[in-house]
């Protein structure tokens, strides 16, 4: 029991020891995702201008 014992306090700083956490480098956008992105944008425009003239009727 004393040999755990000792052997428990021993592992403890152990975690303290491991690496420092690397960021992950972001990749770039694919052709698909920008038109995807692009497409998007012109929608949520149309939306926009859809709904202000709904607005404005009132």
């Amino acid at each position: 029991m004393k040999h755990l014992a000792l052997f428990c306090a021993a592992a403890l700083p152990l975690p303290a020891l491991a690496s420092s956490f690397d960021r992950p480098v972001p990749q770039a956008q694919s052709a698909t995702a920008e038109y995807w992105f692009a497409a998007a944008s012109v929608a949520l425009i149309v939306a926009l201008v859809v709904v202000a003239r709904m607005v404005a009727r009132r």
